[in-house]
C-alpha cells in the first residue's frame, strides 16, 4: 500500500507577487515559501533583502520572470533605523560587536548638517557581509571564515536622506537611491562623519520602482487563504500584478493578426504606431494580450519595424 499522498502538479503561474517580506528570513526562503503557496512551477525573485529587514520583495511567477533582471537595475527605498555608538561585524543588529565608540548619541541638528553631504553620486565600499563574489566565493562566506579582503568601490546615487524619527542614540532615516547601495554601509559612513560608529537595527524596504503606490502582501495572508483554498492555489492569483507593469516605462505597440502571427514566428512586424527610434517597446495583440518585448526601427523609407525581443506568451 502506498503511503505516500500523491504530490500536487506544478501549476503555470504568471504575474508579479508584491511581497511583504519579514524579518528573519532569507529572499531566498520568502521566495520558496511563496512558490509553494502559490504552487507554481516557476518563480524567482529581483534582488534580496538582509534577513533582518523587512518591506517590499517583488517576487516574478512565470514568464515575468523575464523581467526579473530589469527589477535589479530600480531605485529603491528604505526606511533604516540605527544605533550609535558600536560597529557590529555585520553592520546590523545580527552581527557581533568589534568595536565600541564613546559617542552614542547625536543631536539632530549635527545630523541634519550631515546628511545633504552624502546626496548625488559617490562611490561605496561594499560590505564583507554581501553575496557579492571575490574570485568565484561570496564575500559573506569569506567573512564568516574571517577573512577580509579588498572591494573595489562602486557607484550609488542617493536622491533623497532625510530624517523620519529623530531619536539622540536610535534615529530613523529615510533613503531613496539607485541600485546597488547598501544601507548597512551608508549608516557606517554617515557615522564615521559624525565622529562614531553606528550599525543598522531595523531595514524596512518601502518600495522598489515602479511599483512605489501598489500595496504589499504578508506571507501570513497569502497562508491563510491558501488554507483555505480547495486545493489549486487558483485563489492567491489575485494578489499577482500582471507582467507588463514593470515595463510601463516602455512605449507601446499594437499588433494585427497577421502581425502577431510573424512576431510569434519570430520574424519583424510592421507596425501603424508613433515610436521615437530604436527603442525597446511593449507589444500588445489587438485583444490587449501583452506579448512580450520588442526592438523598434525604421525601415529606409520610414517605415516602423518591430523585432520580437522575448515573448512572453506560450506558442
Amino acid at each position: 500500500m502506498n503511503r505516500n499522498p500523491a504530490r500536487k502538479v506544478k501549476r503555470d503561474v504568471d504575474g508579479i507577487l508584491i511581497l511583504d517580506k519579514p524579518s528573519g528570513i532569507s529572499s531566498n526562503r520568502a521566495l520558496q515559501i511563496a512558490k509553494r503557496l502559490f504552487n507554481a512551477r516557476k518563480a524567482g525573485h529581483t534582488g534580496s533583502l538582509d534577513p533582518l529587514a523587512t518591506g517590499m520583495l517583488p517576487l516574478c511567477f512565470g514568464h515575468a520572470t523575464k523581467v526579473s533582471g530589469l527589477l535589479l537595475n530600480s531605485d529603491k527605498a528604505y526606511e533604516v533605523r540605527l544605533r550609535w555608538g558600536a560597529r557590529r561585524d555585520t553592520a546590523d543588529a545580527e552581527g557581533e560587536i568589534v568595536e565600541t565608540s564613546p559617542l552614542d548619541s547625536i543631536s539632530e541638528a549635527a545630523l541634519q548638517r550631515v546628511l545633504p553631504g552624502f546626496l548625488g553620486d559617490s562611490e561605496q565600499v561594499p560590505p564583507m557581509y554581501s553575496a557579492l563574489k571575490h574570485e568565484g566565493e561570496r564575500l559573506y562566506k569569506l567573512a564568516r571564515e574571517g577573512r577580509e579582503v579588498t572591494r573595489p568601490p562602486r557607484p550609488i546615487h542617493l536622491f533623497a536622506l532625510t530624517l523620519s524619527d529623530y531619536d539622540p542614540c536610535t534615529p530613523k532615516l529615510f533613503v531613496h537611491c539607485s541600485k546597488g547601495t547598501y544601507i548597512r554601509s551608508l549608516v557606517e559612513d554617515i557615522a564615521a562623519a559624525l565622529g562614531t560608529l553606528a550599525y543598522v537595527t531595523e531595514l524596512r524596504r518601502v518600495w522598489v520602482e515602479p511599483f512605489t503606490t501598489l500595496p504589499m502582501v504578508t506571507i501570513e495572508a497569502l497562508e491563510m487563504l491558501a488554507a483555505n483554498d480547495p486545493g489549486d492555489s487558483v485563489a492567491l492569483d489575485q494578489f499577482l500584478t500582471p507582467s507588463d507593469s514593470a515595463l510601463q516605462h516602455l512605449a507601446a505597440v499594437t499588433f494585427d493578426g497577421a502581425g502577431l502571427s510573424r512576431l510569434l514566428q519570430g520574424q519583424t512586424a510592421v507596425v501603424d504606431a508613433a515610436v521615437a527610434v530604436p527603442a525597446e517597446v511593449r507589444m500588445y495583440a489587438e485583444d490587449g494580450v501583452f506579448i512580450g518585448l520588442g526592438q523598434a526601427s525604421a525601415t529606409p523609407d520610414g517605415v516602423l519595424e518591430v523585432a520580437p525581443k522575448r515573448l512572453f506568451i506560450s506558442l
